[in-house]
């Protein structure tokens, strides 16, 4: 897989800019990806040094639209964080 199809787009909200500045840093990645995959993806994608990845999957909420239910889909996310002497990702820095 390219490292563009394992991260499918940054997370971006308030809670998730807490760890902004000790470079801890969260990703929609492929259900299919692993760790180590995703720490490859990470480097390549931002040319930074990737110290540790936690991933977890996120569950489908329930969701009603008229007398029309079901879930939205089910998908996973990734908590990548970065060496202490690693450059931080320039994409975030401007969201502070």
């Amino acid at each position: 897989m390219l490292a563009h199809d394992i991260i499918i787009r940054p997370i971006v909200t308030e809670k998730t800019m807490t760890g902004m500045p000790s470079k801890k840093y969260t990703f929609e990645v492929a259900k299919n990806a692993n760790k180590i995959e995703i720490a490859k993806a990470v480097e390549e994608v931002f040319k930074v040094k990737v110290a540790k990845v936690s991933t977890l999957h996120v569950r489908g909420r329930f969701r009603r639209q008229g007398k029309f239910s079901g879930y939205t889909p089910s998908w996973k996310k990734a908590y990548v964080t970065l060496t202490p002497e690693s450059k931080a990702i320039e994409f975030f820095e401007g969201m502070i």
